[in-house]
């Protein structure tokens, strides 16, 4: 005889309680645990007969790489590391409205020209939404094609019937929040119908050799909606970042088990959908050139792809008793230990002044390798000098004042000189790792002190 278990779940980290809390003791959250029930099994879990499976020895495992797909799409082929992997499952997650299904209905038109036939399951609009759609994206031809299915339900198992019939060899699931299985007495997007759902399309996709994509919903602070343990069972976490006030998009892949974590890929809103960007450090650079006092390019590393970023910098008498440290796009306290490291070791009163960071374009600027810019930038807006036209600076500042080396510095030069860069003001430390580099004048700098001569020649 079955009996129902009912159960605690708090909706953020997954904690189970066996009875209502009003403050999650894993994650600290309030109000989190919904009540959830489940069907206890009868009998003995200690007489459940165990079936017998072969290990297979790691050096009779074949080492060559798992076979790519590659699509159309050169960007969303980037992220992924080179090509889909068939039998992968891949979470993409974002805020409402900033092209999910936009994004995935044009992998699915580029997985058919391949090929490929694609399954388009959603629970959140009709066949011909979906079809509206495809239209507005001049693909009305692909979502009319023989290897494109649409189904437009949310009901785990009649999901799974259809796969059965229709044989994709890829599944598209919008969005795993509105998907669930009956098998659970909880409702849909909650803690436990999240994780059965992801875990028998797992097993789906790693059965069947069926390529699953996921679409996740994103909670108000940005993260990704239910527990952690989602993107533990993908294979490949996709994220979209980027202002939605942009025409561009930047996909960044945060978990990758078959290619490089934090690639990003680059894409421009436009009445046809997301269309890759071939350059996309045009696309961060003003049209000023970085000529204006203020600004200062750097070139900053997007997992392996380098690309020239302009951080601006406005510096201005402070209007009340404290000054005001904004920085958008930089991390805030990394320009704060800056602005000290000036007023230090150069003497530049900087109390009373009020500073506003931006890297342009809506990008966001995380690694060390960008010191040298918001150094320069400020610098040049205090004392409202250019900083020296086509100049990018590269390098990372210590408390002393000293410049410390980056990496992959070979890869930032080449993307300088395809811009058109002439000079480029780096750490002496690299200095010994550069050879034969041509187009680009090698400007090195040991102190901050050092940095004045360099970046303000006539």
């Amino acid at each position: 005889m079955t009996k129902s278990i009912a159960s605690y779940t708090c909706q953020s980290c997954g904690y189970v309680s066996a009875k209502w809390l009003g403050r999650c003791p894993d994650c600290g959250s309030w109000n989190s645990l919904v009540e959830e029930r489940r069907i206890a099994a009868p009998g003995d879990k200690s007489r459940v007969r165990r079936e017998k499976v072969e290990a297979t020895p790691l050096g009779a495992v074949s080492a060559e790489d798992a076979p790519r797909v590659v699509t159309s799409n050169a960007e969303f082929n980037r992220v992924l590391g080179g090509g889909v992997v068939p039998g992968s499952l891949v979470l993409l997650g974002g805020e409402p409205g900033v092209g999910k299904s936009t994004l995935l209905l044009q992998v699915a038109q580029g997985l058919q020209e391949a090929g490929r036939r694609v399954l388009y399951v959603s629970g959140e609009e009709s066949a011909q939404q979906i079809k509206m759609r495809a239209d507005r994206l001049e693909k009305g031809g692909a979502a009319g094609a023989a290897d494109i299915y649409v189904l437009p339900e949310s009901n785990l198992e009649r999901i799974l019937a259809a796969a059965e019939d229709v044989r994709p060899t890829d599944l598209i699931i919008d969005s795993v929040q509105t998907t669930y299985s009956d098998t659970l007495d909880s409702t849909p997007g909650s803690i436990s119908q999240v994780r059965h759902v992801a875990g028998q399309l797992l097993n789906l996709a790693k059965s069947e050799g069926i390529t699953v994509f996921l679409i996740g919903h994103v909670t108000k602070d940005g993260s990704l909606a239910g527990p952690k343990a989602l993107e533990h069972i993908v294979d490949a976490v996709l994220y979209f970042e980027g202002e939605r006030h942009h025409n561009h998009r930047i996909v960044r892949a945060v978990k990758n088990r078959f290619g490089a974590a934090n690639e990003v890929g680059i894409f421009e809103m436009t009445a046809a959908g997301l269309m890759p960007v071939r350059n996309p450090s045009n696309l961060f650079l003003s049209e000023s050139g970085a000529t204006s006092p203020g600004s200062a390019v750097c070139c900053a590393l997007e997992g392996t792809r380098p690309i020239l970023v302009e951080i601006q910098a406005l510096v201005v008498a402070t209007q009340y008793g404290t000054a005001r440290r904004t920085a958008t796009g930089v991390e805030y306290n990394r320009v704060s230990v800056l602005v000290a490291m000036m007023e230090k070791r150069l003497g530049i009163p900087m109390a009373g002044c009020d500073i506003y960071i931006n890297a342009a374009g809506g990008i966001e600027v995380d690694e060390p390798a960008a010191d040298l810019a918001v150094f320069a930038a400020v610098m040049s807006s205090f004392r409202n000098r250019a900083v020296t036209p086509r100049t990018v600076l590269l390098g990372e500042l210590g408390l002393s004042g000293e410049a410390r080396p980056v990496s992959q510095v070979h890869l930032r030069l080449r993307e300088a000189a395809t811009m058109g860069f002439e000079a480029c003001v780096l750490p002496a430390g690299n200095l010994p790792l550069l050879e034969n580099v041509q187009g680009v004048e090698l400007l090195p700098v040991r102190t901050v002190s050092d940095l004045s001569d360099l970046i303000f020649r006539t």
